[in-house]
């Protein structure tokens, strides 16, 4: 495993390897045992898009594991100004030890890793949001126990978080079932691979089919980073897919609710179910900094 650029490259044992390591650091931080596997390496951290979560949890994973994070806005990068994303890639590669960028095109983190001698990790673009979901399926884990066979619901649009989700939880072994409105489905190469799996694998325009005998339920904003002037629009296209106490109760019992944040309450999720799942959403959060460190682990300790 060299880049971490989609979840679709990854195999079922190299996403479990990140979880278990995430699990190992997570307690050796907790712990106070020093873990400075990446002593003397630094991390660019290209972010043509605003973060929050990305940001520090990369910026605090480097430095725990004794590295250092150099923070590149788009507006200190020449790749701003029309330089070559593929000349960035071979610049970068003679100067840091590791990339994580946080960009609008999938292809321009392909780009970036097709030409680095380093490796790169996606932050987010508007197709994959893997470090995400690698930190959710912790999550997950953590709650439940185990993750083979455990269904899992996504309500909401068909954006980055559900591309990952669907792609990561059918390979760790559970059980998908998503709700979008037409016209807001997941990308057709994810649906293409989740059609593999059968019966495991479900979408549908109804919250209430989706979320039948749900052992965790996703949801997401309903506008994403730059789809502001649209707001309008999609609040009239997604009535009815919010995440409520009355579609909650057609799920498991203890089912988990996980919000990848920041979160509009009142729109894709109440502030009520909202906030009796607090704890769970904000473990998810925190485990942004425990699976990242896995990752840069496994792309950088070589």
């Amino acid at each position: 495993m060299k880049h971490l650029l989609k979840l679709l490259d990854c195999s079922k044992e190299e996403i479990i390897d990140i979880l278990n390591l995430a699990d190992q650091l997570k307690y050796e931080l907790k712990h106070g045992i020093e873990h400075r596997h990446l002593a003397g390496k630094t991390l660019g951290m290209i972010f043509q898009k605003a973060s929050t979560r990305t940001r520090v949890s990369f910026e605090t994973g480097i430095y725990q594991l004794g590295g250092y994070g150099l923070f590149l806005s788009a507006n200190d990068l020449q790749i701003g100004r029309g330089e070559p994303v593929k000349d960035t890639a071979r610049v970068l590669s003679r100067y840091v030890d590791g990339i994580m960028i946080r960009t609008f095109e999938q292809s321009e983190v392909e780009t970036l890793a097709k030409y680095a001698d380093i490796p790169v990790i996606n932050g987010l673009t508007d197709f994959s949001h893997p470090c995400q979901v690698l930190a959710d399926i912790m999550t997950v884990r953590e709650y439940k126990g185990e993750l083979e066979g455990l269904n899992m619901c996504y309500i909401g649009d068909g954006n980055n978080m559900a591309n990952s989700l669907i792609v990561g939880c059918l390979k760790v072994g559970m059980r998908v079932s998503v709700a979008c409105p037409k016209g807001y489905y997941p990308a057709e190469s994810v649906l293409e691979f989740a059609a593999g799996f059968g019966d495991r694998f479900l979408l549908t325009q109804s919250c209430q089919e989706a979320v039948k005998d749900a052992d965790v339920v996703f949801t997401d904003v309903w506008a994403s980073m730059g789809q502001e002037d649209e707001a309008e629009k999609r609040r009239a296209a997604f009535t009815g897919y919010q995440v409520n106490t009355d579609l909650l109760s057609l799920a498991h019992p203890d089912c988990m609710v996980q919000h990848c944040l920041p979160a509009h309450r009142g729109e894709e999720i109440t502030d009520e179910v909202f906030e009796a799942h607090a704890d769970e959403i904000f473990d998810e959060a925190e485990n942004r900094l425990h699976a990242q460190k896995a990752v840069m682990v496994t792309l950088m300790s070589n």
